[in-house]
């Protein structure tokens, strides 16, 4: 018999899985407790000491106190923050937004929640690929369906239209996150173009038989980090026939390093806006007004806009393009260790192909294995794909630099290259 008949709960809580982020993250602090050096490259999150906040959004947040914005905001945002958001996507990204097509609420994980709420009813079928964050989760949730679609290095972690097709005509959701958490890929124009031409497809044939039309959340929580020549792209500007077909999630988290703020917003159909609406008012997720007021201040200064990103995409860039580099050098010398080059978001993509390998007795047979391994010998803590719905045949992990510094990185580094000639090749 299954523990939640017991407990009082619901089947849907009783049966939903907790984060092995979080579990990871336990173990990492008990290590750092016991006294023991540890780079963090577990969390998506921001060390403040490496990545402070703007200035404008910290003093316009205080200012908003004190001007006495501490009550209720309205439950789809105020309309400040909404006709700067509308305004921010005419100016950087091209896009005529209409107003009641604009919902603020307390960061991404509601809006996705409430997405995936407004649009799957109990049974339907959710395609997303694998590794991607939390899809598993919001499916079990709303009583959904999922196809899963394992994606790997050579498709550059995102799913290709031919992996897709066959799913078209049963699915009501695709979801796509770019760049993505957690392989820090970015998606092409091309396969993205492919993706809502096929849409855009099936819903005609979807209208001529009275069916409801299959929906897309893309995810763009991270479009303003990218690195190098990569250039996001999204859904609407790649085919505006999509316009009644997909909804973004965006907010300051990532871009802003304002984690702790919770202040996000979604652009989409005004029919599934509205809905989302309800479904986040009923649980009293909006955000706080204070930070609403000081989020609209900030994004109506393009100046103080752009000069933070030029710092926060300098400051992650230059801690991935290290750990790739250093970890290139190690594959050089023969181990097997590689990464993808840095594209967008905080995460580096790195392989440790070290399954089968032998530390005196002790043999690494599975990707958790190999996380343990690195954790206790080395100090350094990531989190294996699996954690992100692969299977354990991946030797793929997520390294996230939201929590590390300079040069942590390169202390790291010369940690992992002298406890790696410590392994033995399989015989």
């Amino acid at each position: 018999m299954s523990d939640w008949l017991d407990s009082g709960v619901s089947q849907m809580a009783g049966t939903l899985r907790g984060s092995s982020i979080l579990a990871i993250a336990g173990q990492v602090r008990a290590l750092v407790a016991s006294g023991k050096q540890v780079s963090n490259l577990t969390i998506g999150d921001f060390e403040p000491k490496e990545y402070p906040l703007p200035k404008k959004l910290v003093d316009g947040t205080i200012a908003a106190l004190h001007a006495g914005h501490s009550n209720y905001p309205p439950a789809n945002g105020i309309l400040e923050l909404r006709t700067a958001v509308q305004a921010m996507y005419k100016d950087r990204c091209g896009l005529d937004i209409a107003l009641d097509r604009i919902l603020i609420a307390g960061g991404a994980r509601p809006l996705l929640y409430g997405a995936y709420r407004a649009i799957v009813n109990p049974g339907e079928k959710v395609l997303y690929s694998v590794p991607s964050w939390n899809n598993n989760h919001y499916v079990h949730q709303v009583g959904g369906v999922a196809i899963e679609i394992e994606v790997g290095p050579e498709d550059n972690f995102f799913p290709r239209l031919e992996a897709i097709a066959p799913h078209l005509q049963e699915a009501a959701l695709i979801v796509l996150n770019s760049p993505q958490n957690p392989s820090g890929t970015c998606i092409d124009e091309a396969t993205l173009k492919s993706v809502c031409d096929a849409i855009v497809a099936e819903n005609e044939r979807r209208k001529t038989v009275g069916q409801r039309p299959l929906m897309m959340i893309y995810d763009q929580i991270y479009w303003m980090l990218t690195f190098g020549d990569t250039q996001h792209v999204d859904p609407l500007r790649v085919h505006p026939g999509m316009a009644d077909y997909v909804v973004y999630i965006d907010g300051i988290s990532k871009a802003f390093a304002a984690t702790g703020l919770r202040v996000g917003w979604s652009i989409g159909p005004a029919r599934v806006i509205e809905a989302m609406n309800k479904v986040i008012g009923h649980v009293g997720a909006w955000a706080p007004k204070p930070e609403q007021v000081a989020t609209a201040h900030l994004l109506r200064d393009s100046k103080a806009v752009d000069e933070y990103l030029a710092f926060i995409r300098d400051a992650a860039e230059t801690r991935l393009t290290l750990l790739h580099n250093g970890l290139a050098e190690l594959g050089k010398n023969g181990f097997p260790v590689r990464s993808l080059q840095p594209q967008g978001a905080i995460y580096l993509s790195a392989e440790f192909a070290l399954r089968g390998w032998r530390d005196g007795d002790k043999v690494l047979q599975t990707s958790d294995d190999v996380r343990k391994w690195l954790l206790d010998e080395v100090g350094m803590a990531i989190v294996p794909f699996d954690a992100f719905g692969t299977h354990d045949a991946q030797d793929w992990y997520r390294l996230s630099v939201g929590a590390i510094s300079v040069p942590d990185v390169k202390a790291l580094l010369v940690r992992l290259g002298d406890t790696l000639p410590r392994l033995k090749k399989p015989a």
